[in-house]
């Protein structure tokens, strides 16, 4: 496919968002459909569709991956993101957020806004993103516009109204009425090429003009001269060219939302194109955006130009079969160039750019530059990754890092033979550079490895990714939550490593004081030395000996998080002082310290949400219960369903969801993700610690 010339206005880069299963990589099959880039819809649940294109997508008929592809619409370049729905891949969304200029909130039209809908949209608020929604499936049995619209209104926001109102209901759906310009827009069969544009039905006329009526009220509340117009001439005196530009002023201020609905499979996709292309920001109306000059510290911005010196957030790492690791890339001003230099301000390394993509779903075109304002892939950039800046070599600037949740669930993993053994190093290294929420380590004392994920089907998915993509056997062990250790009180300890044996000795003396730190602030170390008593060369060993100590934990061997190490005193020795013996003496300290300053274990508690008809509301609630859940709230849904939402620790949820399945007759479905991380009951406690110590 050729690349097109686009001004930048005409540039948009947005997201499609939702539960799982709402519709959201069907809809954009429908978009890629009709705008010519592919000859035919894939279906989900037959595996063939576009974005979709990793074997697990296709299987379980769920988008784990971001997928960017580009498409064109009426001279308008759209670059759209498709991200995952399951609450275990969150930090897919959070990135993709992260780098979009707007986006469209597709609902199930049988189902309104569900648990995860009112994660996306959290997320969405954020940042900031203006978004329009989508109420899809409403020609389905069961589907209902007006109620899905209900429930956005009590769930997500009071500021959210119809730009087009269906016409017919459920099966006989066939098109809709458009309030801004009065007309109808309809088909004979949802797969029709082109939309039957007419005047409004007969019976829908009153309906209309009232919707109508309350979104120029709306409307006009964005430009005061407007409203004043509004207020002598009414509803007349505003032109359709008015309407749509005030109604494009509320969508961007981030707080007014339009709403459409349809099949996300069929020509009605053509009026949501209009809606992105209408009413969603260009990068012009997203402006400048701000980093820090890493040399000097100060705030510093880049305009959406190209006269701007290059600056990119790497938003996403893939690997592709055939051309390797492919690093997105949003670049927000200036021009990255194939076979340039840039420099990563997140690790301070100049890099080559080899290749750049751009991608259509799993097909690639290759292009020579990315402009600002645009979303494209890099290959052949050594040691870039996820939240990294690329820039200018010669105009230096940090943009704001992605930041992650640390994983909670934990599985031991092990080759099933030697040969698997090297593969399996290489392809939990490439997995781990793909995905900034999963973690690999080697626990020390039983040598084995251990995989870190954000819950039960992320790790799942990613041992399947293993044997597939890589060829690796392995045997997994039982999920294992990742317990932190921290402390209650403070203690003031001395760490002395001191050893003579002939010749040259050993000799470092410290004093540190221990005490809690903010939870959520990590380690802090602070050097309160007056005068020499410990050499300025040997402090940094002193850190690094107490924060080795607590990664590797002192009570039970997990991590001590949130302490503050204050180094206030101590001695050396003019000859057998050395970094090594002081580095020694910082681990003592911590080692004896965390023991003296009350030390206690921490868990995850998972924030629950269970969706569930009303005669299965007494077992899941006393089922929360049994498993040292804490419910916080009960909720009615639309068609008589409860939703409840709970504090549960993670270590009673494994599971969780066949057991709700057969509980409910499959009809209750739950999301979880990690909210906090809480004391644990000192019975509890004391049963993980002696078993523990006693492997």
């Amino acid at each position: 496919m050729a690349q097109k010339d686009v001004p930048l206005k005409d540039y948009r880069n947005i997201g499609i968002i939702a539960h799982i299963d709402a519709g959201k990589t069907t809809t954009t099959e429908g978009i890629l459909y009709r705008t010519g880039l592919s000859h035919k819809i894939g279906a989900v649940h037959e595996g063939e569709t576009t974005t979709d294109w990793m074997e697990q997508e296709r299987e379980r008929g769920i988008t784990i991956t971001s997928a960017a592809v580009t498409c064109f619409w009426k001279d308008h370049k759209i670059n759209i993101i498709d991200t995952p729905g399951h609450i275990d891949f969150t930090a897919e969304v959070e990135r993709s957020l992260r780098v979009l200029d707007g986006a469209v909130v597709v609902f199930d039209g049988k189902m309104g806004v569900e648990a995860q809908t009112e994660t996306v949209w959290r997320q969405a608020n954020k940042y900031g993103v203006p978004r329009i929604c989508f109420i899809n499936k409403i020609n389905q049995t069961g589907g209902d516009f007006y109620k899905s619209l209900e429930s956005i209104h009590s769930r997500l926001s009071k500021h959210a109204l119809p730009i087009h109102l269906p016409i017919g209901f459920e099966k006989d759906i066939n098109g809709v009425v458009d309030l801004v310009d009065m007309k109808a827009y309809t088909y004979n069969e949802f797969h029709d090429h082109e939309l039957q544009v007419s005047d409004v039905p007969a019976d829908m006329l009153e309906k209309a003009k009232n919707a109508r009526a309350l979104l120029v009220e709306a409307a006009v509340e964005a430009d005061d001269a407007l409203m004043e117009k509004f207020f002598e001439g009414g509803e007349e005196a505003v032109s359709v060219e008015e309407l749509r530009g005030a109604l494009r002023k509320r969508v961007l201020a981030g707080d007014f939302y339009l709403v459409t609905g349809g099949d996300g499979r069929g020509v009605i996709v053509e009026k949501v194109l209009d809606l992105v292309t209408e009413y969603l920001p260009s990068p012009l109306d997203t402006g400048e955006i701000w980093g820090v000059n890493p040399k000097t510290g100060d705030e510093i911005s880049r305009k959406p130009e190209v006269t701007e010196p290059m600056a990119g957030l790497a938003f996403k790492i893939a690997t592709d079969p055939f051309v390797g690791k492919l690093i997105f890339v949003r670049v927000y001003s200036g021009t990255l160039k194939a076979g340039s230099y840039v420099l990563n301000t997140t690790t301070g390394e100049k890099e080559r750019v080899g290749r750049i993509v751009r991608m259509h779903a799993d097909k690639r075109e290759e292009i020579d530059a990315i402009h600002a304002g645009d979303i494209a892939a890099v290959v052949g950039l050594k040691s870039t990754f996820t939240g990294h800046t690329l820039c200018d070599v010669a105009s230096p600037i940090a943009l704001e890092s992605i930041t992650f949740p640390e994983p909670p669930v934990a599985i031991a993993v092990e080759p099933k033979s030697k040969a698997d053994q090297e593969k399996m190093g290489i392809a939990l290294q490439r997995l781990a550079e793909e995905d900034p929420t999963f973690r690999v380590h080697t626990d020390e004392e039983t040598g084995q490895t251990i995989m870190s994920g954000m819950g039960e089907l992320h790790l799942e998915i990613l041992i399947d990714r293993m044997k597939r993509e890589f060829k690796v056997e392995a045997n997994v062990g039982e999920p294992q939550v990742a317990f932190r250790e921290t402390i209650k009180g403070t203690a003031e300890v001395q760490g002395k490593h001191a050893k003579q044996s002939g010749g040259r000795g050993q000799y470092g003396d410290v004093w540190v004081r221990f005490e809690p730190n903010e939870p959520g602030k990590g380690f802090e170390f602070i050097d309160e030395i007056k005068g020499g008593v410990v050499p300025q060369e040997y402090r940094p060993a002193v850190n690094k000996g107490i924060k080795e100590t607590l990664e590797g934990g002192v009570i039970a061997g997990y991590p001590v998080v949130d302490v503050k190490a204050t180094l206030y005193d101590g001695s050396y020795h003019d000859v057998d002082s050395s970094e090594l013996a002081f580095s020694l003496a910082g681990s003592l300290a911590a080692r004896e310290g965390i023991k003296q300053a009350k030390p206690i274990l921490l868990e995850p508690v998972m924030l629950v949400e269970v969706t569930t008809p009303e005669e299965f509301m007494g077992d899941v609630i006393g089922d929360l219960n049994s498993r040292r859940g804490r419910i916080d709230a009960m909720e009615d849904l639309a068609g008589g369903a409860k939703l409840v939402k709970a504090h549960v620790p993670l270590a009673s949820m494994f599971g969780y969801t066949n057991d709700l399945r057969s509980m409910s007759q499959g009809r209750a479905a739950s999301t979880m993700e990690l909210d906090v991380y809480e004391e644990v009951p000192p019975n509890v406690a004391q049963e993980i610690i002696e078993k523990r110590s006693s492997k």
